[in-house]
């Protein structure tokens, strides 16, 4: 008897066989990075440099991201939502510190430094006012490409990120100032701004920069008198044009300044230094004039500050009081409002470092753009910045001659 030969389905039927899932490699595009983000250890710094949402968007495109745990909880951002947005969450700065890009906003201390390795690019801010040889000088050993963000530019010549702070700072500090003149926190017990028959606030602001504008904007907002004082006039046009208002303005004139002073309920110091340290320009013996339970905001304080009394203060204990004046200084007032800050700082960062990618990586980046290549202060063990190597008596390189040397 001939068998009947079974039908080829019902033999694979049979014999149970089923599709097997297998995981394919996903190539690396050219100029994809390996991006750490290290969680922030000095005091007070709440913010990180992106949010879930960034970090999903650079995974999609080819970028490999670690983020060490817990480094988003002060912005509010958990190490579950990095996770689910392709991030590999670790658990200790070592591991961390192993990827090739180190994205951060506090400079790392000198113990962080000892994780990095030749060859390894670090973005963060460089806090010239606080900056010490020693930290220059590691960098420089460990043969680390690092750049400020402080110092980056786009393409019209202006400073992103230090716009996008000031921004917040500058919206953020007339919250603070309420806080501090009322009877809650001891102060004068006195609205910020002004009401129907009532006398307004006055403010006055040193510096005419992005800090003073958003400053001036929500104090005026709120009705009260608003001075502004810088030593450069085209600052002092350009401020009063945005605001749409005719402001007092004035240049910083001792004199005059000190007899504001007197007067003043709060004051605001918004003066950034052009290189190194802030300069002072509201002394002790003008501040020991100033009325009882009045205020001052040294938001210059990251750079040393431009009031003389002013010493720095933490978020846990932010104010003190000399003279019967009431000093905030706290450094790194975005951080107050870190998730908002966090976004902001995203927003810049995510597309800086996919037109890195395309461009074919960082060292590509630094020298095919000049906005770019002015965050650059020490590249492959040379200082190539002028200003800090006449600073702490170094030797530097002009980078421009560092790319001439490449090709």
């Amino acid at each position: 008897m001939v068998e009947k030969k079974k039908p080829g389905f019902e033999t694979l039927a049979k014999a149970s066989w089923v599709p097997q899932e297998k995981l394919l490699p996903v190539k690396k595009k050219k100029g994809s990075f390996f991006i750490g983000l290290p969680r922030e250890i000095s005091l007070q710094e709440n913010r990180i440099t992106l949010t879930p949402d960034a970090v999903a968007l650079l995974v999609n495109n080819g970028h490999q991201v670690w983020v060490e745990t817990k480094a988003g909880s002060g912005s509010k951002f958990s190490d579950q939502q990095y996770s689910e947005a392709g991030a590999t969450i670790v658990y200790s700065p070592q591991e961390v510190y192993k990827a090739d890009v180190i994205l951060k906003i506090e400079p790392p201390t000198l113990d962080e430094i000892e994780l990095m390795r030749p060859g390894q690019t670090l973005i963060s801010a460089l806090q010239l006012g606080h900056l010490q040889g020693e930290y220059i000088q590691a960098l420089m050993r460990k043969k680390v490409t690092a750049l400020a963000f402080e110092f980056i530019e786009d393409k019209a010549g202006g400073m992103p990120i230090i716009r996008a702070m000031s921004e917040i700072a500058g919206s953020t500090v007339m919250l603070i100032a309420a806080e501090y003149l009322s009877t809650a926190y001891n102060g004068k017990g006195i609205i910020l701004g002004g009401i129907t028959g009532v006398p307004p606030t006055k403010v006055v602001i040193i510096g005419a920069g992005t800090v003073a504008e958003y400053s001036a904007r929500a104090a005026l907002g709120m009705g009260a008198e608003v001075q502004i004082f810088d030593n450069h006039l085209y600052k002092l046009r350009r401020i009063k044009h945005l605001l749409g208002q005719q402001v007092y303005t004035s240049t910083i004139d001792t004199l005059t300044l000190s007899e504001t002073l007197k007067t003043a309920d709060v004051v605001i110091g918004a003066l950034r230094a052009e290189r190194g340290r802030a300069r002072v320009v509201i002394t002790e013996e003008m501040v020991s004039r100033m009325k009882p339970d009045s205020l001052i905001i040294d938001l210059s304080i990251d750079q040393g500050g431009c009031v003389e009394t002013s010493e720095i203060t933490t978020l846990d204990k932010p104010v003190f009081r000399k003279y019967d004046v009431i000093h905030y200084c706290v450094p790194n007032v975005a951080s107050r409002v870190a998730h908002t800050a966090t976004t902001a700082l995203s927003n810049i960062f995510t597309p800086t470092i996919l037109r890195a990618a395309e461009e074919g990586g960082m060292e590509q980046m630094i020298f095919s753009h000049k906005w770019f290549m002015k965050g650059v202060y020490t590249y492959r063990g040379s200082l190539t910045n002028e200003f800090i190597a006449r600073r702490f008596g170094l030797k530097h390189k002009n980078i421009e001659l560092l790319f001439a040397a490449r090709l």
